[in-house]
């Protein structure tokens, strides 16, 4: 009788990164969250040639061109000019009434980004950090709740912020361009007065303002759709690493593979530990890993019986 393989930590983990890879790929917030980066990307090159447009309105060329020619001539005191990829557009003014009952006039404002944030480039090069071996929801995963946050954190924000280009240092090869500088050099106009976008305001129609309130929100969904993925497929995996926690051997997480479509074999595994719960045998873990089986009450007192077991064995 051939001897069945013993599972361990080392193995456990291995076992769930192959579910956390094919939960993910299978995963609709996987497509969604492609879909958010093509959208995303269509509205900002359409939003590059918009943004142009406005600031050349209020800041011709033929102005650039004689402020250039006088810092050439007069160094500082000719003027001053920066390249800028982030702007303040306002939209015409509205009336409003304030908590005296006073009516005023308001006028409301969108800060457009063309840079590459922190937040944006762990969502936007979600699979591009995750192929180069890190993590690239170690964010996401705290939910804001920075009490969580410990050395391992600290640790991949360095190393993923060195990947996108958000940390450097010295020893940096200075002939390769990051990621971050990238979004730099892709648009960058040359706007009249300083360093501080928030100095210079734009004003523009309603409909334009609307244009680049949409982008904004295209912007802001490629973190939101990051989010979301994340948080579907943890939901399964934290499921899945307490049944494998009961699982002792490997064809009891083969069973669960293959009921599942999961492409697992012994190969991931390096070497050749106990009880398996009835609420984890293979049949009822597939089930509760599928997206469209909700749990029943007595699932979830048995999970979190479960659960408590589990941490009182360890």
């Amino acid at each position: 009788m051939e001897k069945r393989l013993t599972l361990n930590s080392e193995k456990r983990k291995a076992i769930a990164d192959v579910f956390q890879n094919h939960f993910e790929l299978t995963s609709p917030k996987y497509e969604l969250h492609k879909k958010s980066i093509a959208d995303y990307n269509t509205a900002r090159t359409k939003m590059k040639v918009l943004a142009e447009t406005v600031v050349r309105h209020h800041q011709p060329q033929e102005d650039v061109d004689t402020i250039k020619s006088m810092i050439a001539k007069y160094n500082s005191s000719g003027g001053e000019l920066y390249k800028d990829n982030c702007f303040y557009f306002t939209a015409p003014p509205r009336m409003e009434t304030d908590y005296e009952g006073n009516p005023k006039e308001v006028r409301d404002e969108e800060h457009v980004k063309f840079s590459l944030g922190k937040s944006l480039a762990r969502s936007y090069y979600r699979d591009e950090i995750k192929a180069k071996g890190l993590n690239p929801d170690f964010h996401v995963a705290i939910n804001e709740n920075y009490d969580k946050r410990s050395p391992s954190y600290y640790t991949m924000e360095s190393q993923v912020n060195k990947f996108t280009g958000h940390e450097t240092s010295s020893n940096d090869n200075k002939t390769d361009i990051s990621l971050k500088q990238e979004w730099e050099n892709d648009f960058q106009l040359d706007t009249i007065g300083t360093s501080y976008c928030h100095s210079r305001m734009f004003a523009v129609d309603q409909e334009t303002f609307e244009m680049f309130k949409m982008y904004n929100s295209l912007r802001e969904n490629v973190i939101m759709c990051h989010q979301q993925l994340y948080e579907h497929v943890n939901g399964k995996m934290d499921k899945l690493r307490l049944g494998l926690k009961s699982y002792r051997y490997f064809d009891q997480a083969k069973s669960l593979a293959d009921k599942l479509g999961v492409a697992l074999n012994e190969g991931i595994l390096n070497e050749s530990s106990s009880m398996a719960l009835s609420v984890y045998s293979p049949e009822n873990l597939a089930d509760l890993l599928t997206d469209k089986v909700e749990q029943t009450r007595d699932e979830k007192i048995a999970i979190a019986r479960a659960m408590q077991q589990q941490q009182s064995v360890n």
